[in-house]
């Protein structure tokens, strides 16, 4: 009777193989599958008939598909096992004695009696059974050796030190920030440079494994009802003496004792909730030390001189405020378009700023709607200027606001210059009653600054829609996805570099830019580091934009039936982390089936690259728009002068829908918020979504997030590790290490070790810089998609200082725990 159902099954299997296989062959795909299905097909015959060649049958079944994978991905566990696994375990199935007593052979041609069943124990012999065993035992094997292999994996180690000792960060001459303490963090990359490095040394690869929790702290700002979907926590918040300073996902800006956790004060702006808002976070605020007073001459403020100034800034008698009220500010960017200044020491708002203490972004700004423009990234802080920028809901209309960025002075919050991408050569402050350009390039993320060369970076984002730029004009083309150096004086460009021609991918430079002097065979240059979606890391002069490492031109497709043409040629650097293009063997899935499937939908896709044209077909896009780097960048160390990066390979699809007209919803119906990706006003909406299987796994093989150690001098990837477990994304709580994206960024210290928690899963975990070995891990209570950072207390005890919170569109559950670690006291 068993042998009769397995029968049933794989004749049932076979068809489906064969409808599957029939069809991937029509598109020109691998015939492994049609051919499957008749190994199927003719097993589950013979099971029924009771014939026991279905057991020979079946052995090369097994063996066929063992060489057909080893031939498509060699020894690769991930890739390899979900090829193998059905049909093994079907072969074990066989094997058993509730298949084979069943099972037997015709007699003699010369006999007329029917086909007798055997007994296991007295007809069948064991090498009747001989050909299946030892394909399923050879399966096993190479599944084992496979096991311990990883081709994806780089071993190698990076310069311990290549520097000179003056090439510490406290040596460079950042503006502001220019002798920071060691133990202090005061921009969202610890200074302007944006390299998220700290020179603490107290926790090392030796130690780390020590690391406890210190205090957790609750913001009580949490993701609830009538909230955009991409409500997430992103912050990484500062140092500043002896207080933590962060925001919430709903702008509140919380102040902590940097010892132990406790709310010294919280600032409510009363922002209003608005479904349109395509995002709802913040990413950290900003602080200024003070006019006349650098960061070096306020960390010698004694603790009693600190709760003198907070105890006369709370008082406030007269009405007016004190003469210490607001000497050091914080300044917050709002979800509503407001850029406040609050007294560092109590929180009270700084009235002598804009009006009342805030700035209205949305002023001069064209076709403005709440909820359309806000920002989510912390403003650049030099010793006069606060300097920002705004994000704009992407591939939603046409009839945008401006993707200005705007200087204000630090003390009065009057406009000092604008730089409209649209209007470049007029940064005078725009007049009453006139508009900057509608609908430019926008600056979403974090930009660096050195005040020493007077420049300030901006990583500049593509104009809306992203997926059609047929009507792009020459200003948009030049500024749309590239680097912008500013000069801090007047705004007026010094040099800018495109990363990406007429963008159709949204391919937006996410990551704030890393400064650093490197030592090259010429001497030392002072250089940039600007990461990608598309994987290539930019090392360009800062001075000049001219590469440091080689970029050249690589010719890309332009197989396109649009009026839109692509660009036909594209930059790469020659430090990248760009993952091969896909192909169909690396097509994925749990079992034969939906691998199947996922063969199918890539070979009905358009693809030729990773600059493969937009369709209406639908287009595979990998690197994905998640990209391989995102808003979280890269930690940089200065004195190894190398990079700790966490590059992420997701692919994704889109697919250009005629619009009927400007005011129909095509791919939003069931949405809440501003309709993204309808594109109001453009030829086109885009379906945009995850390249996915039908039972809803990634189509293309792990792994899917990495680890990297890169030399900055030589542009050498010198390891690369998968990094994260789908514990918290499977069904099943597996501590599988398939390596998972990650969404948030890194820290370097000087003691040698990183730290990340933005990874799927819920962990925060630390890493030995020189080889990447992962040394550390502790289980967080949400989703870590945010940035950590590192600080001394005043008990001289390195922290390391994680947010949990969750990100809304990756679906990590949300918290809102800020999180201190610490060695044992």
């Amino acid at each position: 009777m068993a042998a009769a159902i397995t029968g049933g099954i794989l004749v049932l299997l076979g068809v489906g193989l064969a409808v599957g296989g029939i069809w991937l062959a029509a598109l020109g795909g691998s015939w492994f599958y049609l051919l499957a299905s008749i190994g199927f097909l003719v097993t589950g015959v013979l099971l029924i008939k009771r014939h026991i060649a279905a057991l020979w049958v079946y052995a090369a079944v097994v063996i066929v598909t063992l060489l057909w994978a080893l031939w498509e991905v060699g020894l690769d566990w991930w890739a390899l096992v979900p090829r193998c696994s059905l049909v093994v375990l079907i072969g074990l199935w066989l094997l058993t004695p509730w298949v084979t007593r069943a099972l037997g052979t015709p007699t003699s041609s010369r006999s007329p009696r029917p086909a007798t069943a055997r007994s296991f124990s007295s007809a069948f012999d064991w090498p009747t059974m001989a050909p299946l065993a030892a394909a399923v035992v050879v399966s096993a094997i190479v599944a084992l050796v496979s096991l311990f292999t990883d081709p994806h994996a780089i071993q190698g180690q990076l310069p311990e030190a290549v520097a000179s000792p003056s090439q510490d960060e406290g040596a460079h001459n950042d503006g502001l920030l220019e002798g920071i303490a060691d133990g202090e963090w005061h921009a969202y990359g610890r200074t302007g440079y944006g390299q998220r490095y700290s020179p603490l040394n107290e926790i090392t690869p030796e130690n780390v494994g020590e690391l406890e929790v210190a205090w957790t702290f609750h913001t009580g700002d949490t993701r609830g009802p009538g909230d955009p979907i991409e409500t997430t926590y992103e912050v990484t918040p500062l140092k500043v003496d002896d207080t933590l300073y962060l925001c919430t996902p709903h702008s509140l800006v919380i102040a902590l004792d940097a010892d132990d956790g406790s709310e010294k004060w919280r600032f409510d702006p009363q922002s209003p909730q608005n479904i349109n808002r395509q995002h709802q976070t913040c990413r950290g605020v900003s602080y200024h030390p003070g006019t006349g007073e650098t960061d070096a001459t306020a960390n010698e403020t004694t603790a009693d001189e600190t709760a003198n100034a907070t105890a006369d800034a709370a008082i406030d008698t007269d009405g007016e405020a004190s003469e210490t009220l607001c000497q050091r500010r914080i300044f917050m960017p709002t979800a509503d378009a407001r850029l406040f200044a609050l007294d560092a020491e109590s929180g009270r708002v700084c009235e002598d700023f804009g009006d009342k203490g805030a700035i209205d972004l949305s002023a001069n700004m064209p076709n403005y709607r709440p909820g359309f423009y806000y920002s989510t990234s912390p403003p650049v802080v030099t010793r006069d200027l606060v300097i920002v920028g705004g994000a704009i809901n992407d591939n939603v209309t046409t009839d945008n606001t401006s993707g200005v960025i705007r200087a204000y002075d630090v003390q009065s919050g009057e406009l000092v210059w604008n730089w409209d991408p649209g209007n470049p050569d007029e940064t005078d402050p725009i007049d009453d009653g006139d508009f900057y350009t509608a609908n430019g390039p926008n600056m979403w993320s974090i930009a660096s600054v050195d005040e020493s060369l007077g420049m300030v970076y901006l990583p500049m984002g593509n104009q809306p829609p992203d997926q059609w730029g047929a009507e792009r004009d020459e200003l948009t083309e030049r500024f749309s996805t590239s680097i912008v150096a500013l000069d801090l004086a007047d705004g007026r460009v010094e040099w800018v570099f495109q990363t990406v021609h007429h963008d159709l991918w949204d391919y937006d430079v996410p990551s704030q830019p890393s400064l650093i002097d490197l030592d090259m065979p010429e001497g030392k240059v002072p250089a940039l580091v600007a990461p990608t979606k598309q994987g290539d890391l930019f090392v360009l002069n800062r001075e000049t934009g001219e590469p440091i490492l080689p970029v050249e031109e690589e010719d890309v497709s332009q197989s396109t039936q649009l009026p839109d043409i692509a660009h036909p040629t594209q930059p790469a650097s020659a430090l990248s982390l760009e993952p091969p293009a896909l192909e169909e063997s690396d097509m994925w899935g749990a079992t034969l089936f939906d691998q199947l499937a996922c063969r199918i939908a890539f070979r009905k896709l358009d693809y030729e690259g990773r600059y493969t044209p937009p369709s209406i077909n639908g287009t595979l896009i990998y690197p994905g728009n998640f990209g391989v780097f995102n808003w979280g960048s890269i930690a940089v160390d200065p004195v190894r002068q190398v990079a700790f990066t966490t590059p992420g390979y997701l692919a994704f699809v889109s697919r250009l829908i005629p619009r009927d007209d400007e005011d129909s919803v095509h791919v939003s119906l069931d949405a809440p918020g501003p309709g993204i990706n309808e594109n109001f006003g453009a030829p086109y909406a885009v379906a945009l979504m995850p390249f996915m299987s039908p039972i809803d796994l990634p189509c293309q093989q792990p792994p899917w997030g990495m680890v990297a150690g890169a030399d900055l001098r030589t542009g050498e990837v010198v390891w690369q590790h998968r990094n994260g477990t789908v514990r918290d994304l499977a069904p099943l709580p597996l501590p599988f290490r398939m390596g998972v994206p990650d969404l948030g960024g890194p820290v370097m210290t000087a003691g040698g070790v990183a730290f990340m928690s933005g990874t799927l899963d819920y962990y925060v975990r630390a890493y030995d810089v020189t080889t990447g070995e992962q040394l550390w891990e502790d289980r967080l209570p949400a989703g870590g998609q945010a940035t950590p950072m590192t600080y001394r207390d005043s008990q001289g005890r390195q922290m390391v200082l994680v947010v949990a919170g969750g990100h809304g569109s990756l679906g990590t559950k949300a918290g809102d725990a800020i999180i201190a670690y610490a060695l044992p006291e």
